[in-house]
């Protein structure tokens, strides 16, 4: 029996030893023989969380931009420091007093918390807050507290000419609607202007409508704001032709906020004096709180790879950790560092994070250091749950969505995706056919199609996955 027993052991350390090497061999062909890689370059690294050893590396101690799988790191930082149910709170207090059931006789505060998801509805409910409080005079003035970061509205490194895109909002306490606006262009009868709705309504923009229906002569419909000129006018011009709907963001989110806000309790009866930005005494009297947990804004992060829930999770970290009234990206950083030195293991000085979306042109990781973060949440039950729901999977959701719909690696390929110019990225985890949880980390760099990148990198995926 014993002597069976050895020779059983020694046959699965060989039948494991053989899958290693087939699997290192396919991965060495298929790095030698694809076409982007002549061009370009690539970090890989395989590891195999169910045996806890490395499969395969190529490049893997090398620097590279990771884009927006980043967010992987930011969205560990923040499930382990933060936890699941931390809250994004927005706040509306007053100070003095409220006569004659309707004078308020004093100011009423807004006070930013830096919520990414805060949304039209959200809003809704705070003019309804101050509503139903009887206020319908504010004889001081309307003052919006947005001191709970510093003034600079966009990360370090990120590029100026990506505004007026919606992944690039101005980041501020207050955010309505992710900073953003939806301009939906529909056309009407031939030669005519088309009709624009845009929401959140407000009166912070204005439209310009030089568009014409069913139009050809005019030229491809164009939707964009005088961003050069930090201006809010929403431009349409060009053949509408199909109904259509574009999101552009607003210079800047505080003041889009804080008007649009002043705007719709002026709608419901609310007669305000003045507004202005300041700081929300400790003594004021707290009217309303709207609370978001951590878990939406992490799982948009991931699946959407929306760049301001990232950059909300980084602040947090900040403003969490330090105790401070006012953080800067570099709070946010030093937690970074941190938790990398302490509970990653690995010395910060060796890389660069100074954003937490991988928008700036700055960041620079290693694959290796990638997959530290990959097998940490894997060891820790409790943050692992919460990451590996919020990853998009392969063919059926997020930025996977339309990736990888057939083959080993449909529904099975769990990861986040990085795109920005010049570079592709791909980390996260699948499990192989024998059932070990396998995770893996792959980073194209300098390459000039991302599509070729992003087959290529599925390619990887369908080979773990057998």
């Amino acid at each position: 029996m014993k002597r069976t027993g050895l020779v059983l052991i020694s046959l699965i350390i060989c039948c494991c030893t053989l899958a290693a090497q087939s699997i290192a061999g396919k991965l060495d062909a298929l790095v030698s023989s694809e076409k982007v890689l002549t061009t370009s370059e690539v970090g890989i690294s395989v590891f195999n969380l169910t045996q806890g050893k490395q499969m395969y590396a190529y490049q893997d101690k090398k620097l590279y931009r990771p884009a927006s799988i980043e967010k992987v790191i930011t969205s560990v930082t923040a499930l382990a420091e933060l936890r699941e149910y931390y809250l994004f709170n927005t706040r509306i207090a007053y100070t003095g007093t409220i006569v004659q059931d309707s004078i308020l006789q004093g100011d009423l505060y807004l006070v930013g918390g830096f919520d990414p998801e805060f949304m039209d509805e959200d809003m809704n409910k705070l003019v309804e807050a101050v509503h139903n409080s009887g206020i319908r005079c504010i004889q001081g003035s309307l003052i919006a507290d947005v001191s709970l970061t510093d003034s600079i509205y966009w990360g370090a490194g990120w590029s100026w000419d990506d505004t007026p895109e919606a992944f690039q909002p101005y980041l501020s306490p207050l955010m309505l609607s992710r900073g953003c606006v939806n301009v939906t262009v529909i056309p009407t009868s031939k030669g005519r202007k088309p009709k624009i709705e845009v929401i959140p309504e407000s009166d912070y923009y204005t439209v310009c409508n030089l568009a014409q229906s069913y139009a050809p002569q005019c030229g491809k419909l164009k939707v964009t704001r005088n961003w050069l000129d930090n201006g809010n006018t929403i431009c349409v011009d060009g053949n509408a032709n199909y109904r259509c709907t574009k999101t552009l963001n607003m210079y800047s989110s505080k003041d889009f906020f804080l008007h649009t806000f002043a705007y719709r309790l002026k709608e419901t009866g609310i007669s305000i004096q003045s507004v202005r930005y300041g700081i929300c005494p400790d003594e004021a009297t707290g009217m309303y709180t709207f609370s978001r947990p951590l878990e939406p804004v992490l799982k948009r992060a991931l699946k959407k790879s929306d760049n301001l829930s990232a950059e909300a999770m980084f602040y947090h970290l900040a403003i969490s950790r330090s105790g401070k009234k006012n953080v800067g990206f570099k709070d946010a950083q030093e937690v970074i560092h941190s938790f990398m030195k302490h509970e990653i293991g690995r010395n910060p000085d060796n890389y660069s994070i100074v954003d937490g979306s991988g928008v700036s042109l700055y960041n620079y990781i290693s694959p290796d250091l990638m997959m530290e973060y990959l097998k940490y949440a894997y060891a820790h039950p409790e943050i692992f749950h919460t990451f590996y729901e919020a990853l998009p999977v392969a063919g059926v959701d997020g930025t996977l969505h339309y990736r990888m719909k057939q083959g080993k690696a449909y529904r099975n390929v769990r990861a986040k995706t990085g795109t920005v110019t010049g570079i592709s990225s791909l980390a996260g985890y699948v499990k192989a056919g024998n059932g070990d949880m396998l995770a893996f980390v792959i980073i194209n760099q300098n390459v000039l199609r991302g599509k070729e990148a992003r087959a290529f990198q599925d390619k990887i995926c369908e080979i773990l996955a057998h």
